[in-house]
């Protein structure tokens, strides 16, 4: 991977540039067939630019999977900011979930490819780690408020998850469409069964 490098505001605005268009470039057209000149030529730079700031195509990839990783969870953070407890928490994490995933079909795209190719899959699987982590822990302390049933914390926190990653990959397939009763369902049968 490339050394972090300090950016001018310029640069950093060069670099978002180039993170949205491959974006929406490997979303529209794929990965494999969108090149480096192609992600060059529709943001107006040089290659050499584009090397100043990515290895390589791969490493821009993992890059807009890192920044989207973060992104939700920081929306997953602010959504659970002010709730008071542990199954608040998980409904405010869930919808939050649903609604970044609603509201990002390209990255869920990108989510769905990174997964079929192993250089791609190795930083997912780290980051839903982390995501898995968070839900795990919350799911336990709602556990031992009694706010829901005894289990295994991080399988049901896989079992959330897969209901969220389900519903994410209909959302990238409807371009971000959301039925508002598919985000409620979810809710409920995510909140019930962890309920018991």
């Amino acid at each position: 991977m490339a050394e972090k490098r300090r950016l001018t505001r310029r640069g950093q605005e060069r670099r978002k540039r180039l993170l949205a268009y491959a974006t929406a470039q490997f979303a529209s057209n794929g990965f494999h067939h969108t090149s480096v000149a192609d992600i060059v030529d529709g943001v107006g730079v040089g290659k050499g630019v584009f090397y100043w700031y990515f290895e390589s195509k791969d490493e821009l990839l993992i890059e807009i999977l890192r920044e989207s990783l973060r992104d939700l969870r920081t929306t997953q953070a602010a959504a659970i900011a002010h709730a008071d407890d542990p199954l608040a928490r998980l409904e405010a994490g869930i919808r939050a979930s649903l609604g970044w995933s609603a509201n990002n079909p390209e990255i869920i795209r990108l989510v769905m490819f990174g997964w079929s190719e192993e250089q791609f899959a190795e930083p997912l699987r780290r980051g839903r780690d982390i995501v898995i982590a968070d839900s795990a822990r919350l799911i336990e302390q709602a556990a031992d408020l009694g706010q829901i049933m005894d289990g295994n914390p991080v399988m049901m926190a896989l079992a959330v998850r897969a209901v969220i990653d389900s519903l994410a990959q209909e959302y990238a397939l409807a371009n971000g469409d959301v039925d508002p009763e598919m985000v409620e369902t979810a809710v409920r049968v995510c909140l019930r069964g962890l309920q018991g």
